[in-house]
Order: C-alpha cells, then structure tokens, then sequence
C-alpha cells in the first residue's frame, strides 16, 4: 500500500515511523515533511520515507499530487487542512483519506460548536457561553469573579486560550482576543469558560462513523516553563500512561464522555472517522470536557505510537471503512515520555537555522526516539526550522526510568537558545 501523510512536525514524524514499519507499506510520502521524517525507512523494502515541498494547507496541490500518485490513503495530521474540508475535497474526487470531514472537523474548528454540542447531549463539561462582543462577555467573566478561561473560536495552533484568576485579568484577555485581534479573526467569537479546579488529562478515541476505542490516559504540559509558569505553548512534552484513573473511573469516563458523544453524532447525523481528542479536567465531581480535538495531539502522538502494539496501517484502514468493532488494538505495558525542545524564545518570537548538535549520539541509545518537529536540513546539517524544534521520546517498563532515559538523550542534544521543561511527567512521580 502507498501512503501521503500530510504534515510536517512531530505529530507527522511519529506517524511516518509508525507507518514505516508495517509490512503493508510500500510506498510513504509526507507533506511538507521534516529533516527527521527524511531519514525514515520503509521495513518493507528499505524504501526512503519521501518528503514532498508542499504546504499542509494548500488544497489544490495535494489534490493534484494524489490525483497524479495515487496512494491507497492520505492521512491528515493537522488541524487546519481539516477544519478546510480536505477530506470532503478529496472524497469528492474518489480518493480514500483518513481524519474527519469539515463538518465533524467542527469539533476543533468551532469552540462554540463543541461547548452547545456538549450541552445539547448532557456531556459534563464547564458552565460556558459563547459571546460576539466585549461587553457581554466581560460581564460573565465578571459572574464567575474572573475565573474562567477565555477561548478563541476558531483555531490558534493550540494556543487560543488564556487562563485567568481575576475579573482584572479576564477583561485583559476579552482585549486580547477579541479587540486587540491576537488570534485573528479565530477571536471573532469566544468562548467563556468557567475556571475547573483538578488534573488535566488528555484522552484520545479513534472512530469509525458508529465505534470509537479509547487509547490509554496521557498528560500533556501546555506551558513554556516549570511548574506549569510561562505562557501557553501547543505542548512542551507529555507522557503515558497517567495514574490518576483507575479502570473501573475509565470506564466511567468512557461512558459519560465518549458514549454520549457517539450516541450525540448519531443523533445529529456527524460521520465522524478520525481521532477525537478531549481535553478532560478530573474534577472533585469527575471528569469533565474542557474542549475536544479532532486530530492527534502533538506531541501526545510520539508516546502514543512508541507504545501501540497494533499495525497503525490496518489501524487507519478500519478507522476509514467502518471496521474498529473488529479491530483488536493492542498497547504495550510500557511507560513513555516526550520531552519537548523548543527554540529561545518560542512561543513568542524566535530564530531558526540553528544547526542541532547530538543527534547521531542519541540514535545509539535503545529504546528512544528523537521525532522532528521543526528541523530542516542545510547540506549535512540539521539546522531549527520551528518554535517546538524536537521531541526526544524515551520508553521503559517503568515511568521513571522512561522519564530518566528521555532526560538523558536531552542532555546530548545542542543548538543554540535551546529550552526544555525539566518536569515533564514529575505529576505522576513520588
């Protein structure tokens, strides 16, 4: 089978080497790609993963390459190609594509959509509304004493959310977003959300259009610095599994939160064939949706697939034509752990071509895996290309040890403004 990822960070460099190893594969493309995903091999066939120069969102290109190479299925990695309908484009011309369509997509694309979506179907989640100018909106952050969370609509890369503790600050961030424009027109609408007080967890579900199975519990680390300080970022490292739900609270959750959004698809006719990723806060009350995803999360994707058991090719397969029910998904024991580097400066403003030091050393190391998330290449070199530049993955038996091997290979990598989270999966740790 022939394959065109679409993506180029580390989420599409995960899911590159995940696909590189099933005997199904014989043919792997990536757009734009990254140096990392460059350097992939197919265990097939020893065939070079190949990186494509065109942009995750420009249609009509990706389009007219899949018309022209004809891969048995496109997987869609980002969120904006989605949330533009490439997979109703490319269903529209008999091309089989992996993710959801433009209008499950809504999930991710429309805050507002996802909120009165999780009210209409009873799904436990904050006490929200939706607002299109400053005044009301200032005036229900006001009713919640400025605890609350202020949401841009529409997508911001992961970053169109700030948390507020007073009233003071609340009507800082509705300027923010929503005058000031610090999202673009993402802020038209927003989205206020009462402030919830427990452990964040991030789930992932992949659905077939009727089945969704549910991965197990990872814990992503959405600011820049310790201690959860610093601004928000689209992750600075995650980890899997958490500890802080036993089976039988999965199980729960599983049914409050995935089984009354399935029953709420079927209900409101959303095909929905992709991943679900709900942000979930674990409330005194239990767990409640802070907001859903409708793609893989970045970097939850690198612990996911270093321990997924299951032939992520067949995985797709049945995601796409309705088979999940039969599908035994299989995950490894194993803990995992992802430590983000990102470049000086990132989230705010940063510089790129720094060469990046290390990484041959790191190969030698087992058990671990540097997935690009932001590199280019500069004749031999690799050199930073992104705010969130690497992701060095490590797995063991357990999570400690995991966490250790992962801060270990850190230590050898280099380039120049290098930062890092120093405690990443510390939560889950005595």
């Amino acid at each position: 089978m022939k394959f065109l990822v679409i993506g180029g960070g580390g989420r599409e460099h995960a899911l590159v080497w995940k696909l590189a190893q099933s005997s199904h594969v014989t043919q792997l493309w990536c757009a734009p790609g990254n140096a990392g995903i460059a350097a992939e091999r197919l265990a097939r066939n020893d065939a070079p993963a190949e990186c494509v120069p065109i942009g995750a969102e420009d249609l009509p290109k990706l389009l007219a390459f899949a018309q022209d190479r004809k891969p048995d299925l496109t997987v869609v990695g980002p969120d904006n190609p989605l949330a533009l309908g490439i997979v109703d484009l490319f269903q529209k011309h008999r091309l089989r594509i992996w993710g959801p369509n433009r209008q499950a997509a809504r999930f991710e694309s429309s805050k507002v959509f996802a909120q009165q979506f999780m009210e209409r179907h009873g799904i436990p989640t904050a006490k929200a509304a939706a607002f299109t100018e400053p005044k009301s909106a200032k005036e229900f952050a006001a009713g919640l004493e400025g605890r609350c969370a202020v949401k841009a609509d529409g997508l911001a890369l992961g970053k169109g959310v700030l948390v507020c503790q007073s009233t003071a600050e609340a009507d800082r961030a509705i300027e923010e977003v929503m005058v000031k424009k610090a999202f673009g027109e993402a802020g038209s609408r927003v989205v206020i959300q009462e402030f919830l007080e427990g452990l964040e967890i991030s789930l992932h579900a992949i659905c077939d259009g009727k089945t969704a199975k549910l991965f197990p519990t990872s814990q992503d680390h959405k600011r820049a610095l310790d201690g959860d300080q610093g601004s928000n970022t689209g992750g600075m490292g995650t980890y899997s599994p958490t500890p802080f739900l036993t089976e039988g609270q999965m199980a729960e959750a599983e049914e409050s939160l995935l089984g009354r959004w399935l029953r709420g698809c079927e209900a409101e006719r959303i095909d929905f064939h992709g991943i679900l990723y709900p942000g979930v806060m674990l409330t005194k009350q239990g767990p409640k949706v802070l907001e859903f995803n409708a793609r893989f999360g970045d970097p939850e994707t690198q612990v996911y697939l270093t321990r997924l058991e299951s032939d992520l090719a067949e995985l797709l397969e049945a995601s796409v034509d309705g088979s999940l029910d039969r599908f035994d998904l299989r995950w490894s024991p194993a803990a995992a752990v992802c430590v983000v580097m990102a470049s000086g400066g990132y989230p705010g403003s940063y510089a790129k071509g720094k060469p990046v030091l290390g990484l041959s050393e790191v190969s030698k190391m087992s058990n671990t895996k540097v997935f690009h998330a932001g590199t280019a290449r500069a004749g031999d070199q690799v050199i930073t290309a992104g705010g969130r530049v690497l992701g060095v993955t490590a797995w063991s038996a357990t999570l400690g040890a995991a966490r250790a091997t992962a801060y270990a290979a850190v230590e050898k990598i280099r380039f120049d403004g290098a930062h890092f989270r120093r405690d990443i999966a510390a939560k889950a740790l005595p």
